[in-house]
């Protein structure tokens, strides 16, 4: 069994995130989804607006019948070798030092690294402008 693990804060949830699990799960049996901790969130970006607790996001993805499992996490590159999976599914935009690292982890240990195109013309940054412009 193939397992497949993606990775995010998945806050403002839309249909780019869904298309994101979607396409991850087709390259493999099972779909791990880490959702960023919301105190780790503020910790490195302390302006962050998140609009959802942790657990509030975590009910919220593995409410999706794509979904085989949901983890919280804090740094993707201390996290993932931690957990049991074959493909690292990233977005194209997920490229901060924390994900190098994590690549490289991951080709230095035998496992496939697959960016996934983001879904034009979404974006979570436009959604919360547009929030923001509407309150």
């Amino acid at each position: 069994m193939k397992k497949v693990i993606t990775v995010g804060v998945f806050d403002y949830f839309h249909l780019g995130h869904l298309r994101l699990f979607e396409n991850a799960r087709k390259l493999g049996d099972y779909l791990i989804v880490a959702v960023q901790d919301g105190d780790c969130i503020l910790k490195t970006k302390p302006d962050a607006k998140v609009l959802y607790a942790t657990e509030q996001r975590v009910d919220l993805v593995k409410a999706l019948r794509v979904v085989d499992e949901v983890i919280v996490y804090q740094d993707v590159d201390k996290t993932l070798p931690l957990v049991d999976f074959d493909i690292f599914a990233i977005g194209e935009n997920q490229t901060h030092a924390g994900f190098q690292r994590a690549v490289q982890w991951c080709e230095e240990n035998g496992k496939t690294v697959i960016r996934i195109p983001r879904t034009p013309g979404i974006c979570s940054s436009g959604i919360k402008r547009n929030v923001e412009e509407l309150g």
